[in-house]
């Protein structure tokens, strides 16, 4: 049988295009070679210079050695560089690129010129390619250092470009690029420019506060924790957050291993053990590190774009990471230091470390003294002080006296600890709650539980025939109540959450938000490239019922938010927006809008340590029996937990009595 195909050798422009495949993904990849390129030359200044997200134009100049005019054609040759001399070269790294195929790639898929002018040389030198077709080297007047400008990038490669995302996006993903330089080089005189707009002027510094506080702003700075160690030739600096500081994602962990920004698993899971116990699951830490080690421990050699490395002993880093972590937290006193978004009363904060042995002592107290009252036991003097929770219409005036629950009496609070969210309940009759009629944004946003009113106009009829039903908040947490199956504990921020995340599902779906309108917006300052992914999105923000607007360099003007959010909480849902947005490029818009609504319902929703009314506490209850799915929160932890009547008899040896 003939054979149909021979092996043959690729041409040197298809194997630029190959290379090209895998190190040039997206306008991001030329900038993180070409910054790399300076940082290997020694500059001390580098600018950089960006159109439409860096499909039109690139252009970064260097103040660095130079090129000499006959070394520029091999600049651009494939597996052409003065890093390495032979293949033991390769485990003793210790410049930035090596391989010798990014000027190489990137002249192949675009319009590229390069201008240069070496130490002690009168003239610089210029070369020009178009699409891999090379011209002639001229000299030309230029500055010491080096001058790149890639324009049209893709324009031979029609799909590759095409598979760009928009330019705000795209110009997201060049700054984390110069992020990463910036941090890892502060003493590095550096500036970023887009569409003609100063984004980043960066003085040089030797303190490397100060350049985070120019990238993440000062509230991020104030809330970081300096940690050191050194051990077998490996020294371990930087910066973590407090346990406070913490994101949905792991965008805000940089490690730099001897200048070089990388990616490692076993890193980043040495983090979260260290913070294990700290912050809530499913949340991340903020972290500046920086290792530093001899080259040979190391293979840098393992991935195209060198974002991933291989360390000859991972477990003495791992072991090193974790150590000084804990460590460092165990000196450190991390509960004074911590800031609550909402007060708390005097005597919750004093008994705060023993919350779980008062629980359990209240519902042995409540258990014993219901099951008396059943068995016709107790006297009047033994009753438990609690709320007489009534069937769910019943007027929220007609509910008994309400005091706290067992054991001590707490001092009254002169301004409620709940949230802004709640209006201002201190100057509200009881009897005359506020209602979320649906008029215009001026009004006083109505309690996201929702008051009696609104539980009336939701339901047909009332159903006044059902028992009265005892029902107590235990620490400001949880909510006891006696059903027929039993004792029922309920979380109290978890069943909130669920109510809150299908109101606003419904309403989103059926096109139905109330928006808040405000008179002046609300101005958040970020990097740029949450920024952009925000204004990307600003369509799916709407329909939650966010407006924003572009504000200025790195700045997001919010001028309207749904109404069930509190004022207080728009901030941060925003911010976590972004942090969603860059990591869910995957899933469906549908996915990405539960995400979103799963985030704000926790948000919005009432926190352990918020004390409720009796009538806050009736409505939520009643909205149990509204809700699709009351036995779990949105992301699946249980709403309430059910200790059976048999189960009580055996703990307190009744079976068989």
């Amino acid at each position: 049988m003939e054979r149909t195909s021979r092996i043959q050798v690729l041409s040197p422009a298809v194997v630029n295009k190959i290379a090209a495949g895998e190190v040039i993904e997206r306008p991001a990849s030329v900038i993180k070679e070409l910054l790399e390129n300076s940082l290997d030359a020694l500059s001390t200044r580098i600018d950089v210079e960006i159109e439409q997200g860096g499909a039109e134009l690139i252009r970064i100049v260097d103040d660095g050695e130079g090129i000499l005019p006959e070394d520029l054609p091999l600049a651009v040759t494939s597996h052409a560089t003065s890093k390495l001399k032979q293949a033991d070269d390769l485990f003793r790294v210790q410049t930035m690129g090596f391989r010798g195929e990014a000027l190489a790639s990137i002249a192949e898929v675009s319009k590229f010129r390069i201008r240069s002018r070496s130490v002690g040389q009168e003239m610089g030198a210029e070369l020009t390619v178009d699409c891999g077709k090379r011209g002639e080297v001229k000299p030309v007047g230029s500055p010491q250092g080096t001058q790149i400008e890639i324009r049209h990038l893709f324009c031979n490669t029609p799909v590759r470009r095409n598979f760009l995302k928009k330019p705000g996006t795209e110009f997201g993903y060049i700054s984390d690029q110069f992020t990463r330089v910036a941090l890892a080089c502060p003493r590095l005189q550096m500036s970023l420019t887009h569409n003609g707009k100063n984004v980043y002027r960066l003085p040089a510094t030797s303190d490397l506060l100060e350049r985070l506080r120019l990238f993440f702003g000062s509230k991020t700075v104030d809330q970081l924790i300096p940690v050191e160690a050194e051990h077998a030739g490996v020294r371990l600096w930087g910066y973590v957050g407090h346990p406070a500081l913490n994101k949905s994602t792991r965008k805000s962990q940089y490690l730099f291993l001897n200048g070089r920004f990388i990616q490692d698993r076993s890193l980043q899971h040495a983090l979260s053990e260290a913070y294990r116990g700290l912050i809530m699951v499913g949340r991340h830490p903020v972290a500046f590190l920086f290792l530093e080690m001899p080259s040979d421990q190391v293979d840098v050699n393992v991935h195209p774009t060198k974002a991933e490395v291989r360390f000859r002993d991972g477990q003495l880093l791992f072991r090193l990471l974790l150590s000084t972590l804990r460590t460092r937290f165990l000196q450190s006193d991390l509960q004074s230091e911590l800031s609550l978004n909402e007060p708390r009363s005097q005597e919750t904060a004093q008994h705060s470390e023993s919350r779980q042995a008062k629980v359990e002592q209240d519902l042995v107290s409540w258990a014993k003294t219901q099951l008396e009252r059943q068995a016709g036991l107790a006297s009047s003097t033994e009753a438990v002080h609690s709320t007489a929770v009534p069937n769910a219409g019943t007027p929220a005036g007609n509910s008994p006296s309400f005091s706290d629950a067992v054991g001590e009496h707490r001092p009254e609070q002169t301004k409620s600890p709940l949230p802004e969210i709640y209006g201002d309940r201190e100057s509200r009759p009881e009897s005359s709650p506020v209602i979320d009629d649906g008029s215009d944004a001026s009004r006083e946003p109505s309690s996201p539980i929702g008051t009696e009113a609104d539980l009336r106009s939701d339901r047909a009829h009332l159903d006044y025939t059902r028992p009265q039903i005892q029902a107590l908040q235990i620490d400001d947490c949880y909510i006891v109540m006696s059903t027929d199956q039993g004792l029922t504990v309920i979380d109290q921020h978890a069943l909130h959450e669920r109510v809150l995340y299908e109101r606003s599902r419904h309403k989103i779906l059926g096109g139905r938000v109330e928006v808040q309108k405000l008179l002046v917006p609300l101005t958040i300052e970020m990097e740029e490239k949450p920024a952009a992914l925000l204004l990307d999105h600003r369509d799916l923000l709407q329909e939650l019922g966010f407006g924003i607007e572009e504000f200025g360099r790195g700045t997001i003007a919010v001028s309207s938010h749904p109404v069930f959010l509190g004022m207080n909480v728009v901030e941060d849902v925003i911010r976590d927006f972004a942090e969603k947005f860059d990591s869910s490029a995957s899933v469906t818009r549908r996915e990405l809008l539960d995400e979103t609504l799963h985030m704000m319902a926790c948000k919005a929703a009432i926190k352990a340590g918020d004390r409720l009314t009796p009538e806050e506490i009736v409505s939520l209850l009643a909205e149990r029996d509204n809700v699709e799915d009351a036995h779990h929160c949105p992301h699946g932890r249980p709403t309430a937990l059910v200790l059976s009547r048999e189960e009580l008899d055996r703990q307190f040896g009744r079976l068989g009595a």
